[in-house]
């Protein structure tokens, strides 16, 4: 059997600091470590020109957060020769782009689209349903804020959010402000 080794490198967004700076970790605890940046451009620099140019892989996760992620994936692939993977989420809590993850389908080789299991029914689930009033659209959580959920419940599930909105707001116009 012929092993292959290559010379890689981890990068996350140093806005997700839910298991700390150092590492990507799953959901299931398996860890890997890796570089935190605010952003792309300043990972040749900081990792080191000469260390940079003997990498033959760059990872990239949480690439939602990200304003450089185009530019830098064309770089790194077109110009230096690095293969990129990226994985990140490629829609936001309300099914809208976030950030640049789908910018960079036309530069991918190949795409692979991951599911989790709908917490519900345990199908395919494509959609994320926040469990929170919060409404910015970077807020970063686990399974405290985010639930995978297949397209009937993530439908559902929205009724469910806006009519419990619907019903805070007509009490808070009943009752005055509260705390």
């Amino acid at each position: 059997m012929f092993l292959l080794c290559r010379n890689v490198a981890v990068i996350k967004s140093s806005k997700d600091t839910r298991y700390g700076l150092d590492s990507i970790v799953t959901h299931d605890g398996a860890k890997l470590p890796c570089w935190a940046l605010a952003n792309l451009s300043s990972f040749k620099q900081k990792f080191g020109i000469d260390a940079y140019e003997k990498l033959d892989v760059i990872g990239i996760d949480e690439a939602q957060f990200f304003d450089d992620l185009y530019e830098f994936c064309r770089q790194a692939a077109d110009d230096d020769g690095k293969t990129v993977i990226v994985s990140g989420l490629d829609g936001n809590y309300m099914r809208r782009s976030f950030g640049s993850v789908i910018d960079i389908i036309p530069l991918a080789d190949s795409v692979t689209k991951l599911t989790a299991t709908c917490e519900i029914c345990k199908r395919p689930a494509s959609f994320t349903l926040r469990k929170t009033q919060d409404k910015q659209i970077e807020l970063i959580g686990g399974v405290d804020v985010y639930m995978p959920v297949c397209r009937q419940h993530y439908v559902s599930g929205q009724v469910a959010v806006e009519a419990a909105r619907h019903v805070l707001q007509s009490h808070k116009v009943e009752c005055g402000s509260y705390t």
